[in-house]
């Protein structure tokens, strides 16, 4: 902990979407489009307590597929063209609507596991107060 203190926190935003380290700000964090890196090659920061799953993909989903989805069905509602003018005016927009922004919505993700030092959920059971162990358990009808 006493490497943390000599680095000043930086904004996940501005670190997270250009794909750089959460820490220093100037190794990549990313190895590929979307795999991260073991850790950074400038700082030394272990990537290894990031972990966004499914959340790129769901903001992805939530903010950009349905307004592709519905560009395409209107399309098709208003003018009934062929196939090809899908292929050449929804597909292209929904691929870059769908694609483009995951890398920087993991970065952001990452990033703000890192600056918000998010972990794992804990059950906070608490000292135990005395004569616990013999109160019955509370009638909940």
């Amino acid at each position: 902990m006493a490497d943390e203190a000599k680095w000043a926190p930086l904004s996940p935003y501005s670190t997270g979407m250009r794909g750089r380290c959460p820490r220093c700000g100037q190794g990549h964090l990313f190895d590929g489009f979307l795999k991260l890196r073991p850790r950074c090659e400038a700082c030394g920061l272990d990537y290894s307590f990031a972990d966004p799953a499914d959340g790129p993909a769901f903001f992805v989903l939530c903010f950009a597929c349905v307004p592709s989805m519905a560009l395409a069905v209107w399309l098709e509602l208003a003018f009934q063209p062929p196939f090809w003018v899908h292929l050449l005016i929804s597909v292209p927009f929904m691929l870059a609507t769908c694609i483009l922004p995951l890398r920087p919505l993991k970065g952001w993700l990452v990033a703000s596991q890192y600056f918000y030092k998010a972990e794992q959920g804990k059950l906070d059971l608490g000292p135990k107060a005395a004569g616990d162990e013999t109160r019955p358990p509370a009638n909940r009808s």
